[in-house]
């Protein structure tokens, strides 16, 4: 089956030296960009991710700090990944908990501001996880018939992500075949931020999932105590995190302005008797 777009969507894998989000560094990326009209370009970079990579990161990928000593920064390749994700949608395994995260925090490490606003994420463990409850390697059997070669190798991962979402779409005929579709199934729950320390609520207002203001509008919070936003933007948060706590404030800073606006305007049109 050939998957249904109307722009083109990146499926990537990323290894790392770890499953930190806000600390942890890329060791390789691999991106699969396919395009409505079945093309598809691919790319796979090993990364100098500046630190040490552990021993047990090593013992799941492969990847030793001596085979990345003389690779690129992820600095300096930054500029081409953002150029191939440019308005494209995303697509991975695990990518919304975790590629997709950690992404975004080294792009904006590196300088580049990254945003999902206009993009639509398929996370196709999700998808798998919901439908069979399995692995990468067992859901490449389980779908495609085939032994996952290079597991935990990024572009072997990478290429048996996208043959297991046309699998799926072959053999599940109630997942509607779109990327809006497919991003509404494979996502648990609505995030403002990537990690989830923002949720939304059921009113698509931002709430805090942790600490004492779990389940507080963040908005109630940062007016009854403004400096819990300078403590997050001090603390060792992602990044993107710190972003968006820093959007909803300008917003309520805008919407404050409007509101003293406004204030100002009656006061006048009660003085001069104009209402």
């Amino acid at each position: 089956m050939k998957l249904n777009l109307i722009k083109p969507i990146v499926f990537f894998d990323l290894e790392t030296t770890g499953v930190n989000i806000a600390t942890d560094r890329i060791v390789e990326i691999s991106i699969l960009k396919v395009f409505p009209n079945g093309n598809k370009e691919s790319k796979t970079w090993l990364v100098n991710p500046e630190i040490e990579i552990p021993q047990d990161a090593t013992d799941v990928h492969g990847i030793t700090n001596e085979k990345v000593v003389t690779e690129p920064t992820f600095k300096e390749l930054a500029p081409k990944v953002s150029e191939m994700i440019a308005d494209c949608d995303l697509a991975g395994f695990n990518s919304n908990r975790f590629d997709i995260p950690l992404l975004a925090e080294e792009l904006m490490r590196a300088g580049i501001d990254f945003d999902m606003k206009n993009r639509k994420a398929i996370d196709v463990q999700v998808i798998f996880h919901k439908k069979e409850q399995r692995t990468l390697s067992a859901g490449y059997q389980f779908y495609c018939g085939k032994e996952l070669e290079g597991a935990h190798g990024a572009e072997a991962d990478t290429n048996a992500t996208y043959e297991i979402l046309l699998a799926q779409l072959d053999k599940y005929n109630d997942i509607e075949n779109s990327v809006d579709a497919l991003s509404d199934f494979s996502t648990h729950g609505k995030r403002a931020d990537f990690a989830g320390f923002i949720l939304l609520n059921d009113n698509d207002q931002e709430i805090f999932s942790f600490g004492k203001y779990k389940g507080r509008t963040v908005e109630e919070v940062l007016k009854e105590n403004p400096g819990y936003n300078n403590w997050i933007q001090n603390a060792d948060f992602p990044l993107y995190t710190k972003k968006v706590l820093r959007e909803i404030k300008e917003r309520m800073s805008a919407s404050k302005q409007t509101m003293t606006d406004e204030e100002k305007l009656q006061a006048l049109q009660q003085k001069f008797n104009l209402r």
